[in-house]
């Protein structure tokens, strides 16, 4: 079902998915063009998890996705924001749990939840790191980026930076150098899982391909109905 829900500055739409009472399952895509390779992969986690009874939501974030906020409006710490505001409607009536994939496990720091599943967490200047080869490859080998190539060292002071292109996305400077800094939650009612390609720790691993490394989007019903399960039962064990 097509719902929405408000934040200070409009509205964004939002999937909704399984039954009206029970906790809920907050699913948080992750950043720029991994977004749109994982998007009908999350959809499809969400429709198995109604089938296993448990609900879900999968939110448009403002500046992602089909979000009528430009991408380079936003940061890190708006981000945050946003996801902590639909944490809170959500919350006022219903259990909220997060389930984030990649990048969008550093979204939720602010949000209250009864707990956080993440698939493959990544950190911020994991993240840079991806954005800086990309953006490298856009300009070619010839040139040299710079430790912050995107700040613009050229600029009067107190002038802002302008936002940066990377692979069609605009993005904020601001966003860029907060990765530096930021990663997901690493404590409280928290579970990780990974591909069994991934040598990184995990509470559990699971076969399949890394659909955020494809350069289309794509799918893998088998590994999605395997996620929920996990999800599902994880939520069960967390409600006691």
């Amino acid at each position: 079902m097509i719902d929405h829900y408000d934040w200070a500055g409009g509205r964004e739409a939002m999937l909704r998915f399984g039954p009206d009472t029970g906790p809920v399952v907050m699913m948080l895509l992750p950043l720029f063009e991994e977004h749109n390779r994982t998007r009908t992969f999350a959809v499809t986690i969400c429709r198995a998890l109604a089938d296993l009874g448990v609900a879900s939501v999968l939110p448009d974030l403002p500046g992602q996705g089909e979000s009528l906020l430009p991408t380079e409006a936003v940061t890190i710490f708006s981000l945050r924001e946003y996801v902590e505001s639909l944490a809170d409607h959500i919350g006022h009536e219903r259990k909220a749990y997060i389930a984030a994939i990649r990048s969008g496990a550093m979204l939720d720091s602010f949000a209250i939840v009864a707990g956080r599943w993440y698939l493959s967490p990544h950190d911020g200047p994991a993240l840079l790191k991806d954005l800086t080869r990309a953006k490298q490859a856009q300009l070619g080998l010839s040139v040299t980026l710079p430790a912050c190539w995107y700040l613009d060292g050229d600029l009067p002071d107190g002038a802002p930076d302008p936002a940066v292109e990377i692979a069609g996305n605009l993005i904020n400077p601001l966003l860029l150098a907060d990765l530096e800094a930021v990663s997901p939650i690493d404590g409280g009612v928290l579970r990780i899982v990974r591909l069994e390609s991934d040598p990184a720790a995990a509470d559990a691993k699971f076969p399949g391909a890394p659909l955020w490394r494809r350069s289309e989007p794509g799918n893998d019903p088998a590994l999605a109905a395997l996620l929920a399960a996990d999800i599902a039962d994880w939520v069960r064990q967390c409600a006691g």
